[in-house]
């Protein structure tokens, strides 16, 4: 079985050593990197080609948002999730807007941080509890009208995906529920964020909510 392949980006070094104990005792993780500051593990990324990057936010050189943007404009495939004491609702929204795949407060306990990192290597969307909720609540405000029609641009299989999307299913989840290729979803999901002009699949389940794309079961 092949590891999931990690790095570390983070500036306190105990932080960083009490992690990488945590992941080594999991068969399945492997820590293959670690960084410092934000400039550095944006280095460490593209030389690494990780599976996954938990990614602080207060760090010197570069800090976590700036080193996010970084990451994802050089790969944007690249899964990464902040890992941080924030709990401010503004760094939140906008790690989401940049196309982070999830945000985990440093207070939760480990098997919620290691079942996290696993659901985002899979495609799904990881956040602390209390950051779901605060999350949901910036989904509330209007959103503006869908520009030149986008959403009549979507095939009805497309919106349906978009409606999954929104669910925070992984393709494979989704591929399992439409009795399709897990292939064909990521090629679907790639049309989707083509035709709305968006960067991630997080972007596109913000979208869904906002236009209130229906859900599945909804």
């Amino acid at each position: 079985m092949s590891k999931i392949k990690i790095i570390l980006v983070d500036d306190h070094t105990l932080f960083r050593s009490g992690i990488k104990a945590l992941l080594s005792r999991q068969d399945d993780l492997e820590v293959i990197g670690e960084a410092a500051d934000g400039l550095s593990g944006v280095k460490l990324a593209e030389q690494l080609s990780p599976d996954i990057v938990l990614l602080d936010l207060d760090m010197p050189v570069m800090n976590g948002r700036e080193a996010l943007a970084q990451i994802l404009s050089a790969n944007p495939q690249q899964t990464v999730v902040m890992l941080t004491v924030s709990e401010d609702s503004d760094d939140l929204t906008e790690c989401m807007r940049i196309g982070a795949r999830g945000f985990l407060l440093k207070n939760i306990n480990a098997d919620f941080l290691l079942e996290s990192i696993r659901k985002a290597v899979d495609g799904d969307n990881v956040f602390s509890p209390e950051m779901t909720a605060r999350l949901v609540q910036s989904l509330i405000s209007p959103a503006a009208p869908p520009k030149n029609n986008e959403l009549a641009s979507l095939t009805p299989r497309e919106l349906e995906i978009l409606g999954y999307l929104a669910s925070g299913h992984s393709n494979k989840v989704i591929a399992r529920h439409l009795d399709l290729a897990e292939s064909t979803i990521k090629v679907h999901v790639q049309n989707i964020l083509r035709k709305l002009e968006l960067s991630s699949r997080v972007q596109a389940a913000v979208y869904a909510v906002q236009h209130k794309v229906p859900q599945p079961g909804s």
